[in-house]
């Protein structure tokens, strides 16, 4: 939702969500988001094409505008679940999940996806896997221009410490022109974004639009020819707090939830990253007392303190 204040037309993903915590879990905690927040997909982690599809269903049935599987996350407990990175080793598997998945739901499967496993650098080895599961039906695939390294490496030092290929992603789509490729990792300027774009499809921006959110105030007009207004940071902050105090309302503790205002404001600290004073904004905003009153007006104080 906050994301959605900088920019109205950027496609948003979810953070995986694991077939088993739909099938056995809080649905609603999961699946439940505003509608202003449309364009919105819901990434899925499990590998049994089965549960997949009823967790798809789920996910066209709560709204969501795409399914995408999860076949690029590399952490130890997604391995023990059989998913997530290693599931590129069974290209035959991905293909059955997505063709179960493509034939419960209407709205697009997509397939997110790294460009090799351990020391594995063939590029034969990513381009077979997207023959086979393109076969399927798939016919976006997102590249985390990167291998995955399953065994020694956790999954931060995953997303920083194998090397960027990005020509392995190029390669890919002259490879397959009929495809959607679009290019993950390492990407935080519009330069980057603009140079992509001329040997690709699109690109997904993952720990700069979490950290730096405010880049893609450029987006609408820069790469959707939408030329009205974008918000101002302060306009942005504004515009949270009917949101903020609604879901306190709905799951905060008067409701006997576990939702706290430091749930939402935590992921807006990077709205003022780079500008004078945002040290004092982050600051009052992981203050325990101040967040404490669970007040959202306590943004508008933490924004008071930009020079």
């Amino acid at each position: 939702m906050f994301h959605r204040q900088i920019t109205r037309h950027t496609w948003l993903y979810t953070e995986m969500v694991t077939t088993g915590a739909l099938l056995h879990g809080d649905v609603e905690r999961h699946l439940n988001f505003n509608d202003a927040e449309h364009p919105v997909a819901l990434q899925l982690g499990g590998s049994e094409p089965a549960d997949l599809a009823l967790c798809a269903k789920l996910g066209q049935k709560w709204g969501y505008d795409e399914i995408n599987l999860n076949c690029g996350c590399p952490s130890e407990r997604v391995q023990k679940g059989a998913f997530g990175a290693c599931l590129m080793n069974e290209s035959n598997l991905v293909a059955d999940c997505v063709k179960a998945m493509r034939d419960a739901v209407t709205i697009d499967v997509t397939v997110k996806h790294r460009i090799g496993i351990d020391q594995n650098e063939s590029y034969d080895f990513v381009r077979d896997f997207i023959g086979e599961v393109a076969q399927a039906g798939c016919t976006t695939f997102i590249v985390h221009a990167r291998n995955a390294i399953l065994k020694g490496l956790s999954p931060k030092e995953n997303r920083e410490i194998p090397p960027l290929r990005y020509e392995v992603a190029y390669r890919l789509k002259r490879d397959f022109p009929q495809l959607e490729i679009l290019l993950n990792g390492g990407i935080s300027t519009l330069e980057q974004i603009d140079a992509h774009l001329q040997q690709l499809d699109g690109v997904m921006i993952g720990r700069e639009a979490y950290h730096n959110p405010y880049l893609m105030v450029a987006f609408d007009a820069r790469y959707y020819g939408d030329q009205a207004a974008p918000k101002t940071r302060l306009e942005v902050v504004q515009a949270m707090l009917p949101y903020i105090r609604d879901q306190l309302a709905r799951y905060g503790a008067a409701a006997g939830g576990g939702l706290r205002l430091n749930s939402i404001t935590r992921h807006m600290l990077g709205l003022v990253n780079g500008l004078p004073g945002a040290r004092a904004f982050r600051q009052m905003l992981s203050d325990p007392k101040k967040l404490a009153a669970g007040e959202p007006e306590v943004l508008l104080e933490a924004f008071a303190k930009l020079r």
